[in-house]
């Protein structure tokens, strides 16, 4: 895992060192930045009314404005997380023993999908700084070229949530937190048996930008269960207690980072690191490179080493 680690963290330095400039824009129209966005100290987020009118340069802004667009439809679902399809993903190290079914005969090469979208519950709540939102995860792993075992899907994770979106303009050590979510979480694999992986948390994230890089940490606390109920629990020994993300927006393509820990002794974690180049005018190449545990539930307390290629169909920014 060091190595990983040092590669992540060289990775951040470099984004920090990176020039920042003015924030990418999003829109196709031109966008220039409203004076009380771009103030220093602390200003009152803008309403919808506000972006409408005077379009800002920040990303996080641009989402919401976009966001908030779409939302006038019904019948619209917002993207959340990443949406992406890798076709071809190699696993250097992948869990046979814990399938029954398959055994020996997991494959290092598997397509691997997420969806994730959201949908609005409750917009302008406190003076329209706060949007309460359900939103859903899906994420898979297909032995597509697994015929010796007829392509079953190994592993999907489900994962749909609650959560309070409240946006915020306030300058914090040379950034601007941007945005403070509050949510509920339950994810689980859909199996029963000794198969079956579940659990539940409250988390909170705190969003920041500077320039052209954006980042978000994001600590959860477990929700306790009967030991007679808990499929996993040891799962934060594996996990942790939080994740810290990163994006830096480079003219038109995304690199990312995911980090986690567990913050012990005996130290495990993971890292993710990605890359999104435009393709076409709605769909982006994507390299997607994973080390650690925790990548799905199953393989929770086992180190996958991954690297996936393919395309990626909403992005965080």
């Amino acid at each position: 895992m060091k190595s990983p680690y040092l590669l992540a963290g060289a990775t951040f330095l470099l984004l920090l060192l990176l020039p920042t400039g003015p924030a990418p824009v999003f829109a196709q129209e031109a966008l220039t930045a409203p004076a009380a966005l771009d103030a220093e100290g602390p200003q009152c987020p803008p309403s919808a009314a506000d972006i409408e009118a005077n379009p800002s340069a920040s990303a996080i802004v641009q989402r919401r404005r976009l966001e908030e667009r779409a939302a006038g439809n019904r019948f619209a679902f917002l993207p959340y997380k990443p949406s992406y399809l890798l076709p071809f993903t190699y696993n250097a190290t992948p869990n046979r023993q814990v399938y029954q079914d398959l055994g020996d005969d997991v494959a290092r090469v598997e397509l691997k999908f997420q969806l994730s979208f959201k949908m609005p519950l409750w917009e302008g709540i406190f003076a329209d700084r706060g949007t309460l939102f359900a939103g859903y995860t899906q994420q898979s792993y297909w032995q597509a070229y697994n015929s010796k075992s007829s392509s079953p899907f190994r592993e999907t994770n489900y994962e749909p949530e609650l959560f309070l979106n409240l946006f915020n303009d306030l300058p914090v050590l040379g950034v601007r937190n941007r945005m403070v979510t509050l949510g509920l979480v339950h994810q689980s694999n859909g199996r029963g048996g000794d198969l079956s992986r579940s659990w539940n948390r409250l988390y909170a994230q705190f969003a920041f930008e500077r320039g052209n890089l954006y980042f978000a940490l994001r600590p959860w606390y477990r929700i306790p269960e009967k030991s007679a109920d808990d499929d996993n629990p040891d799962i934060d020994k594996y996990l942790g207690h939080g994740e810290f993300y990163a994006v830096y927006a480079l003219g038109k393509q995304r690199l990312g980072l995911m980090l986690r820990n567990n913050l012990r002794s005996e130290n495990k974690g993971a890292v993710q690191l990605d890359w999104s180049f435009p393709l076409h005018k709605k769909l982006d190449g994507y390299v997607q490179y994973f080390n650690g545990y925790g990548e799905n539930l199953i393989e929770y307390d086992s180190s996958n080493n991954r690297i996936g290629f393919g395309l990626i169909l909403a992005n965080w920014l």
